[in-house]
């Protein structure tokens, strides 16, 4: 598990002790020229804070914003393409 990885871990297990909730995002797939590989992680805090990272920054705000208009009880897979 690489450094950033590892960071954003942490980072969710301390919102979680804190009693926020908090969504992890995982890349599982990507193909041609992709900013972030394949296990990359974000954690998106109930209260709106991010740490770590799955994209240039795009698809951190719509994963983020989703989750402003209802809060996952299960896991999802989100699909992006390229534009």
């Amino acid at each position: 598990m690489d450094s950033v990885n590892l960071e954003t871990l942490r980072q969710a297990v301390a919102w979680q002790a804190a009693g926020l909730p908090v969504t992890l995002a995982t890349v599982v797939r990507t193909w041609g020229s992709s900013p972030r590989p394949e296990g990359a992680l974000l954690a998106i805090c109930g209260d709106g804070r991010l740490a770590g990272s799955v994209s240039g920054g795009c698809i951190e705000d719509d994963l983020s914003d989703r989750l402003r208009t209802q809060w996952l009880e299960r896991p999802e897979l989100v699909t992006y393409g390229i534009t």
